[in-house]
């Protein structure tokens, strides 16, 4: 089962009909979830503590409501950033997603886990660092949680658009600036789960993974594009899993029985 406390071997770089294929994958995957809501309905049932939901780079927050949807149905209080679409690594949306996390902990008197898409799980990881005590778990979905010595390996295309709209350097003006570098150089002491894909076509599936050691951080490789990880829907029964591992006892993705050899079957992909 690939599932492991350190990396898979992969590339570092994007393969370009990977990322020409992305959007009519997303799109089917995105039809066979809807197919497969009867059997979601099976997937775990949580405690009810709150999780905060982030959207990717480019992403509006609507991405994230079929995900809210069924994380509400098993149970939990969800919410998403409120902060619109995610137009890259804003030190006013860092901040902000801070005062959110300690808003919500306070609110509900429990600690948040959070679900970072892409660039979102970056953003949640930040924000780790930032309020430790209001966060019980990150999952990060296709996330660079960790770039390369030489800067980002993402898609071409993707870089362009950043270096548009968020900063003309592109990704690395802001993952690499000193105070951010630091927070993500260092693991959270929570749980987090890296759910990673050999078939991202936007973001490479090493820096997709973390590679620290830690016994409570994994990484969890799933079938799909990256823009469909959202409402994948072996991804949604997977975050579901993760998030009803009760808090003080966390162990590792082992699926058993029919929902293990699903997985097993169909993350040969």
């Amino acid at each position: 089962m690939k599932n492991t406390h350190q990396v898979t071997p992969a590339r570092r770089k994007v393969r370009l009909w990977q990322t020409a294929l992305e959007g009519p994958r997303a799109m089917m995957e995105a039809a066979v979830s809807t197919w497969s809501w009867p059997l979601l309905g099976t997937a775990p049932k949580g405690d009810g503590h709150p999780v905060l939901l982030v959207p990717g780079f480019m992403a509006p927050e609507s991405t994230m409501m079929p995900l809210k949807a069924f994380l509400s149905n098993r149970g939990y209080a969800v919410e998403s950033w409120g902060f619109g679409r995610n137009v890259g690594f804003q030190a006013k949306h860092a901040a902000a997603l801070e005062r959110k996390l300690e808003y919500m902990r306070h609110q509900h008197g429990r600690k948040v886990s959070m679900v970072g898409w892409s660039l979102g799980g970056v953003f949640g990881l930040y924000a780790s660092h930032r309020a430790p005590d209001c966060v019980r778990s990150l999952i990060t979905l296709g996330s660079p949680v960790t770039p390369g010595a030489e800067g980002h390996g993402a898609a071409p295309s993707v870089i362009a658009l950043y270096r548009a709209v968020a900063h003309r350097l592109g990704p690395d003006a802001h993952m690499l600036q000193p105070h951010v570098r630091e927070a993500l150089s260092h693991s959270p002491a929570h749980p987090m789960s890296c759910l990673w894909s050999h078939s991202d076509g936007v973001v490479p599936p090493m820096e997709a993974q973390v590679a620290d050691g830690s016994p409570v951080h994994e990484n969890i490789l799933v079938p799909g594009s990256h823009c469909g990880l959202a409402f994948n829907a072996l991804v949604l029964w997977i975050i579901a899993e993760r998030l009803s591992q009760p808090e003080e006892n966390w162990q590792p993705f082992a699926p058993t029985g029919m929902p293990g050899a699903t997985y097993r079957a169909l993350s040969v992909f």
